[in-house]
């Protein structure tokens, strides 16, 4: 039976109705991190808590990745159906910032400060049926902003 599995565990809260990414928050100097870190990369300090990170922030910067990514990176992809595909990083409200693929790559509907969701989805299917699921980032409805 084929079930549906996180990408990495600890990246996010999975299985959940609602899942999000897990960051850690440095107790002594207030630095955020992802993923989520044993101690602070400012101070040092092992007095870090792990916490869900919002679902919603800006594109801080992004690119077209043209080429197909090297091994570890198994996608299912090969040259004949590999996409051309957009990745950024994602500012999140509470100063942390995320690179993950976008779910869109077309350069015309992109734009730096755009507001963007993490959301989750298949990344890929294993031989065996299984679902990995990962998380993206996809631009806000206009609609849902009120623009």
């Amino acid at each position: 039976m084929s079930q549906q599995v996180p990408i990495a565990e600890g990246l996010f809260t999975w299985p959940s109705p609602n899942p999000a990414l897990l960051g850690s928050r440095c107790q002594q100097c207030g630095i955020a991190t992802f993923p989520a870190a044993q101690s602070c990369m400012a101070c040092s300090s092992q007095d870090v808590v792990v916490e869900e990170l919002p679902s919603r922030g800006t594109l801080w910067t992004w690119t077209v990745q043209q080429f197909m990514p090297k091994s570890p990176y198994h996608s299912n992809e090969s040259p004949e159906t590999f996409k051309p595909y957009g990745v950024g990083y994602l500012e999140l409200p509470g100063g942390v910032r995320v690179e993950g693929r976008l779910t869109e790559s077309d350069p015309e509907k992109i734009t730096i400060g755009m507001e963007m969701d993490v959301v989750f989805d298949t990344w890929r299917t294993e031989d065996n049926g299984d679902e990995v699921i990962s998380f993206f980032f996809k631009p806000v409805d206009v609609n849902e902003t009120g623009a």
